[in-house]
């Protein structure tokens, strides 16, 4: 079983709650828009304590710093089988400074030429029912879960 930490960065803002979204990187998503978005998440290493890796991984995919007090939110199953487990984070942060790393993969399919893509192409703030349509089908309890512990 594929296992991924993530955090749920959120803020408060004229009265209304805001979460933090990244999209994937590379030509796969490039012009998808709603049920694309996630989490910066990433997979567990084996022995690899969960909330670690979900800091590495907002930092790896961001560029901005995971510092604060964390929440977990759970464990929730992906469609594809994957667990992503999750912690909320309050903090801010502007999405035009967004600086990922990157991945390397064989584009266009079959070509035998590789390219290097940013792992995340953006982010984003939004308010709850908007990133409800914005995140993936697998994430989008998250977002319950943040509410019902807010």
């Amino acid at each position: 079983m594929k296992r991924s930490a993530g955090i749920l960065m959120y803020r408060r803002r004229g009265g209304s709650l805001e979460v933090f979204l990244v999209h994937p990187g590379g030509p796969c998503l490039k012009n998808k828009d709603d049920g694309a978005w996630q989490i910066p998440k990433g997979e567990l290493a084996t022995d690899e304590e969960p909330l670690l890796c979900a800091r590495r991984e907002f930092e790896e995919e961001t560029g901005f710093s995971a510092d604060g007090e964390f929440t977990e939110l759970g464990t929730f199953r992906q469609p594809g089988g994957k667990h992503v487990q999750a912690w909320a984070m309050e903090g801010n942060c502007d999405p035009a400074r967004l600086v990922s790393n990157e991945f390397e993969m064989e584009w266009p399919p079959r070509s035998g030429r590789r390219q290097t893509f940013p792992e995340v192409d953006r982010g984003g703030w939004f308010g709850i029912d908007e990133a409800r349509g914005k995140l993936l089908l697998g994430q989008r309890p998250v977002l319950d879960r943040l509410l019902a512990i807010l």
